[in-house]
């Protein structure tokens, strides 16, 4: 018995498709918001510019800002999940372990934005990290390479009926 190419191209193609719809979907819908967060506070707050090109203040001083706002919950280092410097802008970002953005002027110390940080959160849905650490490897990575394969198939029934055509007017002017 012979296989039909064709007919099996188009079930490999929807089956594919129903196997990843639910993560496919996720990465499309994270990766649209990721690329906007510049433009979109709710996904990222934006920078603020501080007084000044190079840090005046010290660590103390920033630990002491992002104490000042209650909503990020610090208390002190251990709550600080990390800090971007930016002396060109005059700015250090400080990231609460709560996702609370504080961002403080490097010149006078002085908190100058806060705000609750969602891109941290849509990065690791975006990857799969966000539901476990295998995650990324077991479902997200077989995912892609499903939708690479989708992309193939979807090449080879897009081309195949132009090229039936091609060849049945070939066949009739010869």
């Amino acid at each position: 018995m012979a296989i039909n190419w064709r007919v099996a191209w188009r079930k490999a193609h929807r089956w594919g498709a129903a196997l990843v719809a639910v993560p496919f979907l996720l990465v499309i819908v994270t990766g649209l918001l990721l690329q906007l967060k510049k433009e979109i506070a709710w996904v990222q707050p934006p920078a603020a510019k501080g007084t000044g090109s190079a840090p005046v203040v010290g660590l103390d001083a920033i630990l002491a800002a992002a104490k000042s706002v209650p909503e990020a919950e610090v208390t002190g280092w251990a709550d600080v999940d990390r800090i971007d410097l930016q002396p060109g802008r005059g700015l250090a970002k400080v990231l609460a372990k709560n996702r609370w953005e504080v961002q403080v002027d490097l010149g006078t110390g002085a908190v100058l934005r806060s705000a609750y940080r969602r891109s941290d959160l849509i990065e690791a849905l975006h990857d799969g990290s966000w539901f476990h650490d295998r995650a990324k490897l077991w479902v997200f990575l077989p995912a892609g390479v499903v939708v690479l394969g989708l992309w193939f198939t979807g090449a080879y029934l897009f081309i195949l009926p132009i090229a039936v055509r091609r060849r049945q007017r070939r066949g009739m002017k010869g």
